[in-house]
Protein backbone atom coordinates (compact mmCIF):
# COMPACT_ATOMS: atom_id res chain seq x y z
CA UNK A 1 0.00 0.00 0.00
CA UNK A 2 1.34 3.45 -0.92
CA UNK A 3 1.51 6.66 1.01
CA UNK A 4 -1.63 8.76 1.09
CA UNK A 5 -1.58 12.56 1.10
CA UNK A 6 -4.36 15.08 1.42
CA UNK A 7 -4.50 17.99 -1.02
CA UNK A 8 -6.65 21.11 -1.15
CA UNK A 9 -8.44 21.64 -4.45
CA UNK A 10 -9.93 24.76 -5.96
CA UNK A 11 -12.88 23.96 -8.26
CA UNK A 12 -14.55 26.31 -10.73
CA UNK A 13 -16.57 26.19 -13.92
CA UNK A 14 -15.25 27.38 -17.28
CA UNK A 15 -17.99 27.23 -19.89
CA UNK A 16 -19.35 23.68 -19.94
CA UNK A 17 -16.30 22.22 -18.14
CA UNK A 18 -15.33 22.13 -14.48
CA UNK A 19 -11.69 22.62 -13.49
CA UNK A 20 -10.06 21.27 -10.32
CA UNK A 21 -6.60 22.47 -9.31
CA UNK A 22 -4.47 21.26 -6.42
CA UNK A 23 -3.28 24.26 -4.44
CA UNK A 24 -0.16 22.61 -3.02
CA UNK A 25 1.32 21.52 -6.37
CA UNK A 26 0.95 22.67 -9.98
CA UNK A 27 -1.51 19.96 -11.06
CA UNK A 28 -4.99 20.51 -12.50
CA UNK A 29 -7.62 18.55 -14.38
CA UNK A 30 -11.12 19.00 -15.74
CA UNK A 31 -14.40 17.15 -16.08
CA UNK A 32 -18.01 17.52 -17.12
CA UNK A 33 -19.00 18.03 -13.47
CA UNK A 34 -17.24 19.19 -10.31
CA UNK A 35 -17.16 15.58 -9.10
CA UNK A 36 -15.61 14.32 -12.35
CA UNK A 37 -13.04 17.12 -12.27
CA UNK A 38 -12.08 16.12 -8.71
CA UNK A 39 -11.90 12.43 -9.66
CA UNK A 40 -9.69 13.31 -12.64
CA UNK A 41 -7.53 15.51 -10.42
CA UNK A 42 -7.04 12.55 -8.07
CA UNK A 43 -5.82 10.43 -10.98
CA UNK A 44 -3.57 13.24 -12.21
CA UNK A 45 -2.05 13.67 -8.75
CA UNK A 46 -1.42 9.93 -8.42
CA UNK A 47 0.39 9.97 -11.78
CA UNK A 48 2.29 13.14 -10.85
CA UNK A 49 3.81 11.42 -7.82
CA UNK A 50 4.50 8.07 -9.54
CA UNK A 51 8.16 7.53 -10.36
CA UNK A 52 8.67 7.42 -14.13
CA UNK A 53 9.52 4.04 -15.59
CA UNK A 54 10.97 4.01 -19.10
CA UNK A 55 9.35 1.67 -21.59
CA UNK A 56 12.46 1.72 -23.77
CA UNK A 57 16.12 2.43 -23.12
CA UNK A 58 16.76 6.17 -23.49
CA UNK A 59 19.34 7.49 -25.93
CA UNK A 60 22.06 9.47 -24.18
CA UNK A 61 23.73 12.32 -26.09
CA UNK A 62 26.28 15.01 -25.32
CA UNK A 63 25.75 18.52 -26.62
CA UNK A 64 28.17 21.44 -26.72
CA UNK A 65 26.76 24.87 -25.93
CA UNK A 66 28.59 28.19 -25.80
CA UNK A 67 27.46 30.08 -22.71
CA UNK A 68 28.14 33.64 -21.70
CA UNK A 69 28.65 34.79 -25.29
CA UNK A 70 27.47 38.29 -26.14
Amino acid sequence: MGNERVFTASVWQEGEWWVAQALEVDVASQGESAEHALDNLGEALALHFTDPRPTAAPEIHSIEVEVGAA
